[in-house]
């Protein structure tokens, strides 16, 4: 049985830990995830599903809507970074994290110190105008308006974050695919890695060691059942 000794083990001989995270890394934060007992696939919204509201045919075709959700459940200000978040960074700081693999939009590694994070889904804290294509710092504006949000020129401004039917982007996931063939401890932590393509990139690991830390029990020889904060505060840095 593998246990948090085994995990302190390895990350003291590890020489580049590569961390993989998902909803799963946030729910201590006060985000729900997606799949989960309580997740955002677990209700609807006006009758719609939200896996169909976070489509790119549903923000084109429904965009009011899309915003009235997004706001709801991806906007929220008093969402602070957690444990795991604040591990991760001081980890990096030390110079044994080298890179966070993400799949949240939250920001929160960001917000707790981390400096090299790879997004491959976007970021709530990234916005561009779907005409023009151009950046614009957007938040403010959603904040404030009720209905579309729009630019001086009334350009609809969109989040920078991968919606379903969308690719990720080429470059964002060559980094991370880079990342992952250079470590030699991978540690994933709060994904059922369902999520594809994401989930996918695991196999361009060529290390020694993956540890995979879950609430749910999941088919790992390394594997740590517990909440992924709880569990990471508990190996010294």
């Amino acid at each position: 049985m593998f246990t948090i000794d085994d995990l302190q083990k390895l990350y003291n001989s590890s020489n580049y830990i590569v961390f993989f995270g998902g909803a799963g890394v946030s729910t201590e934060s006060g985000i729900k995830d997606f799949r989960g007992e309580n997740g955002l696939y677990k209700e609807k919204f006006k009758n719609y599903r939200p896996e169909d509201i976070l489509s790119k045919s549903f923000f084109f075709n429904h965009t009011k809507d899309f915003y009235e959700y997004y706001k709801t459940h991806f906007l929220n200000p008093n969402i602070k970074p957690n444990k795991a978040h604040d591990w991760l960074a001081k980890a990096e700081l030390k110079g044994k994290i080298k890179s966070v693999i993400t799949q949240n939009i939250d920001g929160l590694h960001q917000m707790a110190g981390s400096k090299n994070v790879i997004e491959l889904h976007g970021s709530v804290h990234r916005y561009y105008t779907v005409k023009k294509n151009q950046p614009i710092d957007g938040l403010p504006i959603i904040i404030k308006t009720e209905g579309i949000p729009k630019d001086t020129d009334g350009d609809i401004i969109k989040p920078d974050v991968t919606l379903y039917e969308e690719p990720l982007d080429t470059k964002v996931v060559s980094n991370a695919i880079m990342e992952i063939n250079k470590a030699d401890l991978l540690i994933i932590a709060g994904t059922s890695l369902t999520v594809y393509p994401a989930a996918s990139y695991i196999q361009y690991f060529k290390g020694e060691n993956i540890v995979v830390i879950d609430r749910m029990p999941m088919n790992f020889k390394n594997f740590l059942q517990g909440n992924v904060g709880e569990i990471l505060s508990k190996i010294k840095i």
